[in-house]
C-alpha cells in the first residue's frame, strides 16, 4: 500500500488508526518510572500470571515486531528467564514489567519496545467504553497539555520561537497548529525548540513542514512488517495561512529529542531546509502499537515497521540524529538565536540593505550581552550614578538602576565601553560619554529606530 502524495492524508489516517508513533518518553526504559497512578496497588503476581504475560507478549511479538529474528530471540530469551526463575521475585507488576524491558531491549536495543503496568481502570483496559469514547478521553488529555504546543514567542530581530513538546494528532490539534504557524508567519527566522519532545503522530510532521515548502516535498517512508507494504508521507498541498518558504529555520534537540520528534528533525536536516543545533538524539525511529493484554494489567508499544527516508534510505533507529552545531542542551536557544541573527544580518549585507543590518546589528547585540553579561564591579557601577537631566541613575545592592522622570526603575546590564542594555526593553541601549579625565559627563539614549537623545551630568 502506497500512498502517493494526493493521498498523504489518507496515509496518515491509516497510520494512526494503527497507533502509529505514540507520543513516547525519551528516557531509558533502564530509567522509567514505575508506571501509571496506581501501577504499585496492582494484585501481586504468581508464576501463573507471569507466565501468561510472557506467553502472550511472546506471541504479540512474533506476529507483529519489526524483524521477525529478532522477535524470536527475544522470545527464547524472555522463556529461558522464566524457565529458570529469574523472574520469580518479581510480585509487583511495575517491578516485572520493568525487567521484561530490560530484557527485550538487551537483544532489540529497540528503546519503542516496552512492558509497562495498565491497571483496569486505564481507558484502554475499560470493557465499558467505546471506542469513541477512549477516543474523546485520549483528546480531552491532549488538549489540557495544549496539543503540545508549550511556548510561542517573538524573540529579539524578528526570530519566532516555537516550542514544541509533542506532535500530536493532526485531526484533534490542527486547528492549534494551524494557529501557531499563523502566529509564526511574519517571522524572518524560525526555532523550533524540540529538546522536550519525545515524539507522536506522522500526521502533525506532516501539517508542519508543509508550511516549510511550497512544492510537493517527500518526506519520509514507513515499511510495515505485517503486510510487506510501504506507506509515503509527503507534504500537503494546502495550508492555512501563508507559508515560511525559505525564511531559515532552525532546531533544536537534545539527548530526551526522541520518535517523530526525531523524525521531523531528521527529515528537515536531510532536505537541507533547517540547521540542527544541540545534542544528538535519542535514536528510536520504529513506529509503534499499543497492545494492552486483558486480565494481565500489563501493556506494551510495539515496533511494527521501520522509517525509510527517500534521501538517505535508512534512518536514525539506535544512532539518533547528529546535529550541525553541537551545543550543551542549555545553550541550544541562544546559539540558535545568534545564528539566525548571523544568517538574516549576511542576507542584509548581500542585498546592501543597511537599515536591516543596523537593526540587526543592534539585536545581535543584545543577545550576546544578556547570554554572556559582562561582569563589573561595584566601583566602576558607581562612576555612572548621578542625574542627568530627567533620567536618574542609582546603584541598589550592586545593581545598576534606571529611572526616568516619574517611570518605572529597571536594572542596566553591563554590554562592556560604557554601554548598559536596559532590563525588559528591547528597543533602548544607554551609552555613558567620559571626558578627557575618564569622568562620566553625559548620558546617551540610543533608540533601534536610529535616534538618540542626550543628557548631561548634574
Amino acid at each position: 500500500m502506497t500512498a502517493r502524495p494526493s493521498s498523504a492524508r489518507r496515509a496518515a489516517a491509516a497510520v494512526l488508526l494503527l497507533s502509529l508513533l505514540l507520543c513516547l518518553a525519551g528516557a531509558p526504559a533502564s530509567a522509567q518510572s514505575p508506571g501509571p497512578p496506581g501501577a504499585r496497588d496492582l494484585p501481586l503476581l504468581d508464576g501463573a500470571a507471569r507466565g501468561a504475560a510472557v506467553d502472550s507478549l511472546c506471541a504479540a511479538l512474533d506476529s507483529t515486531y519489526v524483524f521477525p529474528d529478532t522477535a524470536r530471540r527475544m522470545g527464547e530469551l524472555l522463556h529461558a528467564r522464566l524457565a529458570d526463575g529469574s523472574y520469580n521475585a518479581l510480585t509487583v507488576v511495575s517491578d516485572f514489567t520493568q525487567r521484561l524491558t530490560e530484557d527485550l531491549q538487551s537483544i532489540s536495543h529497540d528503546r519503542h519496545l516496552r512492558v509497562f503496568p495498565a491497571p483496569p481502570e486505564a481507558p484502554e483496559n475499560r470493557s465499558d467504553l467505546t471506542d469513541a469514547e477512549r477516543e474523546r478521553l485520549r483528546v480531552a488529555a491532549a488538549a489540557r497539555r495544549n496539543f503540545g504546543f508549550e511556548k510561542l514567542e517573538r524573540l529579539t530581530g524578528n526570530i519566532g520561537y516555537l516550542d514544541l513538546r509533542q506532535f500530536a494528532d493532526a485531526g484533534s490539534a490542527g486547528a492549534t497548529a494551524v494557529a501557531a504557524m499563523n502566529f509564526l508567519a511574519h517571522s524572518d527566522a524560525l526555532i523550533i525548540d524540540l529538546r522536550q519532545n519525545g515524539g507522536g503522530s506522522p500526521s502533525m510532521i506532516q501539517l508542519l513542514c508543509s508550511y516549510l515548502f511550497v512544492e510537493p516535498t517527500h518526506l519520509n517512508d514507513f515499511f510495515i512488517r505485517r503486510d510487506g507494504s510501504t506507506m509515503q508521507f509527503w507534504t500537503q498541498a494546502n495550508v492555512a495561512g501563508p507559508r515560511l518558504d525559505g525564511v531559515p529555520v532552525f532546531v533544536l534537540t537534545s539527548s530526551r529529542t526522541f520518535s517523530a520528534a526525531e523524525e521531523f528533525t531528521y527529515n528537515l536536516k536531510n532536505l537541507k531546509r533547517a540547521t540542527i543545533i544541540g545534542e544528538t538524539t535519542g535514536g528510536g525511529a520504529h513506529p509503534v502499537s499499543r497492545v494492552a493484554f486483558a486480565g494481565l494489567n500489563i501493556g506494551a508499544t510495539i515496533p511494527f515497521g521501520r522509517a525509510i527516508n527517500p534521501i538517505t534510505g535508512t534512518n536514525w533507529e539506535g544512532t539518533g540524529v547528529e546535529p550541525d552545531v553541537k551545543v550543551a542542551t542549555d545553550r541550544a536557544l541562544v546559539t540558535a538565536h545568534v545564528a539566525a541573527l548571523d544568517s538574516l544580518a549576511a542576507r542584509a549585507a548581500g542585498r546592501h540593505d543597511e537599515e536591516a543590518a543596523r537593526l540587526l546589528t543592534w539585536a545581535r547585540t543584545r543577545v550576546r550581552v544578556l547570554a554572556a553579561p559582562v561582569v563589573l564591579d561595584a566601583k566602576a557601577l558607581r562612576a555612572y550614578v548621578g542625574t542627568y537631566g530627567p533620567r536618574r541613575i542609582t546603584l541598589d545592592e550592586g545593581v545598576l538602576m534606571y529611572q526616568r522622570e516619574n517611570g518605572p526603575r529597571r536594572r542596566l546590564i553591563p554590554a562592556g565601553d560604557d554601554l548598559f542594555l536596559l532590563d525588559g526593553v528591547d528597543t533602548f541601549q544607554a551609552e555613558f560619554i567620559r571626558d578627557a579625565r575618564g569622568r562620566v559627563v553625559k548620558f546617551v539614549g540610543h533608540y533601534d529606530d536610529g535616534n538618540a537623545d542626550e543628557n548631561s551630568r548634574d
